[in-house]
Parts: structure tokens; C-alpha cells; sequence
């Protein structure tokens, strides 16, 4: 078996087992930030289970657009799973690691399940859609911006290298790459639908985008459109975290390395998911009129980062 091969199957079987964990240990920070016990840890999975045992039932106004949603944004995440080493750096395969390529898998995830929403015909799923397509209108060219400059600033757009070079190099001696982080945190809160965009635990009308496209959504389907958002909340965080603290990463596989590197990513995950939760904890979600702004903060740091990059370069 080929390092890609094996770097294929391991990385994409690590992502599925972890990524209901973090979801889990943020609502679990969330709770204990607000006087309560919270769920276990292992309640996402339960959910995943769970719905994988009910059956599915579907609109009498839907259209095949519903039944094979689910399918394909399993398929597209799992297939952007390849392009976030969590465990190790495999060698270079054509395509695999292209940074804009992983953010046309994300955006093809995301086009077919607000056709979901809207394929039911029901108001709540409509109305999420449309929201969703309204902020993307706006977060989209940020999220780009903001990955443009990560290329920039390692002069690669090949993930793959961008994590081979971080490795080797301080944080501490390397500014843009805590300035392009933060822009980071930022789109990472932002694709996942997480306060002060959206609260994926709310069903208010008023407020809800992401839930609302899903909420006709039943049975198996429900469980893997909830095990996709859970696997690209982990592959941007997986991306921040090799960016940022790639400590553990292994260059090469082997049977140590690969133990170190899922032992390492589970605690700065966790350290992460923490961190997330309690970012939510401390603010208020926004109004949808005022979420620009915080997605211009994003681009501000993005070019400060690229002014901070050229000044280097002179």
C-alpha cells in the first residue's frame, strides 16, 4: 500500500471519529459556562446512531434534489477530508491539497443543501436558504481573500506544503501567520454557523439559517447532513491548528508517528473546541444587518497580513 493510499483511509477514517467529539465538548463548554451539566461527550454520536435507525420521510413537494443531498455532502466533505492532513504529510498527489479546490468542495456542499431547503417548499426551509445565500454573498469573497493571502504568505496554494513549511518554522518569528490565524478563527466561525452568526441550537424562525435549510430533513439523511457540518467544522479547525500549532504532525507515516500525531490532535482539538465555546458564551448573537462587519474584520487582518508580508519581502 502507497503512502497516499494509506494517508487516504487513515486521515479520512480519523476525521469521522473525531469530528462529532468536538461538537459534543462545545455545547458541553457552553453549559458549563451557564451553570448547567451539559450533555456527554459522546452525545453527538448517539445522535448520529440514533437517526441512522429512523426512517426517512420526504415532502410530498420534494424532488430528488432531497434524496441525494445527504449523499453528496458527505461525499464532498469526505472528499476535502483529503486535503487537511490531520495525522500526516503524504506525498504530493495531483489536485489533492489545492487550497481553492477544498474551498469549491465546501461551496458545493453548501449550494446543494440550500437547494434542499428550498426543495420541500416549506416557509422555515425557504427562509433559511435565502439567508444563507445572503450572507454568502458577502462571507464568500472574504473567505477567498482570506485564503489568497494564506497562499501568499507561503507562497504555495498546495495545503499540503503550507503545513510541511509551518513545521519548520516559530510562530514566533513568523507575525503573518498569527494575523492570517486569526482571520482563520474568524472564517471558521462563520462557515459553521456558530454565535454570533447563527446558533445551530435554536428553531427559532426569527433567527435560524443553517437548521432551518435541514429541518425537513429526516432518518439517515438528518445523520449525514449533521456528520458533514461536524466534519467541516473539524477540517477548518484541523487547517487552523497545522497552521498555527503543527506540533505532532508526522512527515512521514508509521505507526508511532501516526499514534503521536492522533494523540496530539485530539488535545489541541480539544483545546480549540474549548475555546470555541467559550468565544460563544461571551458574546451575543448578531443582528443579520450588522454580520458584515465582523466579516470585515476578517479582511482587515487579511491585509495587514499581506502588507505585513511584503514589508518582509523588501
Amino acid at each position: 500500500m502507497n503512502s497516499f493510499m494509506l494517508y487516504s483511509i487513515l486521515n479520512t477514517a480519523f476525521v469521522l471519529l473525531v469530528s462529532p467529539l468536538f461538537i459534543s465538548l462545545i455545547k458541553k463548554t457552553k453549559a458549563y459556562t451557564q451553570g448547567r451539566r451539559g450533555p456527554s461527550l459522546f452525545q453527538t454520536y448517539y445522535l448520529i446512531v440514533k437517526l441512522m435507525k429512523k426512517e426517512v420521510i420526504y415532502s410530498s413537494n420534494s424532488s430528488i434534489i432531497m434524496r441525494i443531498t445527504p449523499y453528496l455532502n458527505i461525499t464532498f466533505m469526505l472528499a476535502a477530508s483529503l486535503f487537511v492532513p490531520l495525522l500526516f504529510i503524504p506525498a504530493s498527489s495531483p489536485g489533492i491539497g489545492n487550497i481553492f479546490l477544498f474551498l469549491y468542495l465546501l461551496v458545493a456542499a453548501k449550494f446543494f443543501m440550500a437547494l434542499a431547503g428550498l426543495d420541500a417548499g416549506s416557509t422555515f426551509g425557504g427562509m433559511g436558504s435565502s439567508r444563507e445565500m445572503t450572507l454568502s454573498a458577502v462571507i464568500e469573497p472574504v473567505v477567498i481573500i482570506v485564503f489568497a493571502t494564506l497562499a501568499f504568505v507561503f507562497r504555495t496554494m498546495n495545503m499540503h506544503e503550507m503545513f510541511t513549511q509551518s513545521l519548520g518554522t516559530s510562530i514566533l518569528v513568523n507575525p503573518p501567520v498569527l494575523l492570517i490565524s486569526l482571520s482563520l478563527f474568524i472564517i471558521l466561525i462563520v462557515e459553521t454557523s456558530r454565535i454570533p452568526v447563527d446558533n445551530p441550537e435554536t428553531h427559532l424562525e426569527l433567527t435560524m439559517v443553517h437548521e432551518a435549510m435541514i429541518l425537513e430533513l429526516s432518518g439517515s439523511n438528518l445523520a449525514l447532513m449533521e456528520l458533514s457540518h461536524a466534519i467541516k467544522q473539524t477540517l477548518l479547525m484541523g487547517l487552523l491548528i497545522n497552521i498555527l500549532m503543527p506540533w505532532g504532525l508526522a512527515r512521514e507515516p508509521g505507526l508511532v508517528n501516526i499514534g503521536v500525531a492522533a494523540a496530539m490532535f485530539i488535545m489541541k482539538g480539544v483545546i480549540l473546541a474549548i475555546i470555541v465555546g467559550l468565544f460563544e458564551s461571551s458574546v451575543a448573537k448578531m443582528r443579520l444587518f450588522r454580520l458584515p462587519a465582523l466579516f470585515m474584520q476578517a479582511f482587515f487582518l487579511a491585509f495587514v497580513t499581506i502588507l505585513f508580508e511584503l514589508l518582509n519581502r523588501l
